[in-house]
């Protein structure tokens, strides 16, 4: 499928902000680096590659400077004739005051690394994970949304990809999942996260207690794949101040995104649509994960879906 056959002819094109900044410990190692497909492809090409035939023509990568110059080598510079590329740094001490992070070694949660961006995002955008092959439907349906976003919008106006929850899990071992809560007029009520969640032999199943609870194939979950305007950083400000007064002083808490956005739906601060698809989600949670992308990835080649080289 030519690299331009989704490309739209808005006059605000929309920005992909991919959060990078995660090492992958289950994985073991950089994930972003990984090649994985059939000429050596990393999962973030395919975003990349799905996002510029749909419209958007900026990525900015949320990363740590521990990594710039690993990560600038290996994967920014084979996007910078395609596309504007522009980073922004997550970092620990990047707290209002008067919060300080003495001894904190765990990121902020991705809430955090949005806020990250911050000071340079202008246009609508896209919030991707680094690690995760979200399909061409998605963004397509996302810069669809995007184009007649407005900044300024009272609620704001923002989206949010709905996954079948069949087509999220792994073989490999339990996920946690964004449950989402959907009103009848197809606006997002709230998420859950729900953790431990594995492919049972009637569907999927979590983990509720001591037993397991049995879950629609087609439950919508959130794979953290949300369209917004530049009005969400103030609300974001507002809820990481907040948890910062919470549970700041906690090693291991996280504020994350979905957590956020569903704070900003209860004050009506914000409307989010929900748009959903049935196009397969794919991420890499464990190293035997690896071997089913690439498998999968290459039949996609083979299909037609992608070309044989990506960026010719």
């Amino acid at each position: 499928m030519p690299l331009t056959s989704y490309t739209k002819t808005n006059s605000v094109r929309p920005t992909l902000l991919v959060l990078a900044a995660g090492m992958g410990s289950r994985f073991g190692g950089l994930k972003q680096i990984a090649a994985l497909g059939p000429s050596g492809e990393t999962v973030l090409e395919y975003s990349v590659y799905d996002a510029i035939r749909a419209g958007f023509d900026r990525v900015v990568f949320v990363i740590r400077r521990d990594f710039e110059a690993l990560f600038r080598d290996n994967v920014g510079r084979r996007f910078e004739n395609k596309i504007d590329v522009d980073y922004a740094f997550q970092s620990l001490d990047d707290l209002p005051a008067p919060f300080t992070a003495p001894g904190r070694t765990k990121p902020w949660g991705t809430a955090h690394a949005v806020l990250a961006a911050r000071k340079i995002m202008r246009a609508p955008f896209a919030v991707i994970n680094a690690d995760d092959f979200y399909g061409a439907d998605s963004y397509c349906k996302l810069a669809g949304f995007l184009a007649s976003a407005m900044k300024g919008a009272n609620p704001a106006e923002f989206c949010l990809i709905a996954y079948q929850l069949g087509k999220t899990l792994s073989e490999n071992g339990t996920v946690s999942r964004g449950v989402c809560k959907i009103g009848l007029d197809g606006y997002l009520e709230s998420i859950a996260e729900r953790e431990k969640i594995r492919s049972g032999e009637t569907g999927p199943q979590a983990l509720c207690g001591e037993s397991w609870e049995s879950l629609g194939s087609d439950t919508p979950v959130s794979m953290n794949m949300m369209g917004f305007t530049p009005d969400l950083f103030p609300m974001l400000q507002e809820r990481f101040k907040l948890f910062l007064e919470a549970r700041g002083k906690e090693p291991g808490a996280e504020c994350y995104l979905p957590e956020s956005v569903s704070f900003a739906i209860a004050r009506n601060w914000a409307a989010v649509k929900v748009l959903r698809t049935s196009g397969e989600w794919m991420g890499i949670t464990y190293p035997d994960d690896k071997n089913a992308f690439s498998k999968n990835i290459a039949l996609k080649h083979v299909s037609g879906e992608y070309p044989h080289d990506l960026w010719l």
